[in-house]
């Protein structure tokens, strides 16, 4: 995998386009002056939860005696229920992070909202089938964070512009590339694991 495909695929996790409203709803009640601090405050806490679980993901791995392939297997799957509920929203209009009151503090905005499972889950597979690529994993990390962050802190003016029918088409697209991510993941882990290399 190239830096640019997995900073896109990390993009496609962070999911900011569907995040847009979730992020909103959190800060309606935090004064309009404090919205751009929390938010610049929560993406430096997930973009540092991130790198350091990119950095400390071998030793993760080692610690459990995982291999590869279950990695590539959890995570294709773990990306798939994502996707899904990307592409197929909860009812009660909480999305996947759910719900919260008051000015938010790590929990949901930082984590799950942008480092969420998935997120760690991808790292630990680029970490793990290319683990003298760190530094191109963690260039991968900083551009999608980038453009992730950009795109949150532009979250009124987006929501205002495109309307909330045209973010949530945009979601789905992204969870419908992020289902054909996880089945060609799972896939990988399932083909390695039926013919491991002799």
């Amino acid at each position: 995998m190239t830096t640019l495909s997995a900073g896109i695929l990390l993009f496609l996790i962070m999911d900011p386009l569907g995040n847009i409203p979730f992020f909103l709803s959190l800060l309606k009640h935090v004064p309009p002056k404090r919205r751009r601090v929390v938010m610049v405050r929560e993406l430096l806490i997930a973009l540092g939860v991130l790198l350091g679980f990119l950095v400390g993901g071998q030793h993760i791995l080692k610690l459990l005696q995982l291999k590869q392939e279950s990695i590539s297997i959890a995570g294709g799957i773990v990306l798939f229920l994502i996707g899904i509920r990307m592409v197929f929203p909860p009812a009660d209009g909480g999305g996947i992070f759910g719900k919260s009151e008051g000015e938010p503090f790590i929990v949901p905005m930082a984590i799950p909202g942008v480092a969420g499972p998935s997120a760690m889950a991808a790292l630990l597979l680029l970490t793990n089938s290319s683990p003298g690529r760190t530094a191109d994993w963690a260039v991968a990390l900083l551009l999608a964070w980038l453009a992730t962050s950009a795109i949150l802190l532009s979250a009124t003016y987006l929501f205002r512009w495109l309307g909330e029918s045209v973010l949530t088409a945009l979601e789905r697209v992204m969870g419908m590339l992020l289902i054909a991510l996880s089945v060609q993941m799972f896939m990988g882990g399932l083909a390695a694991f039926l013919h491991p290399a002799v």
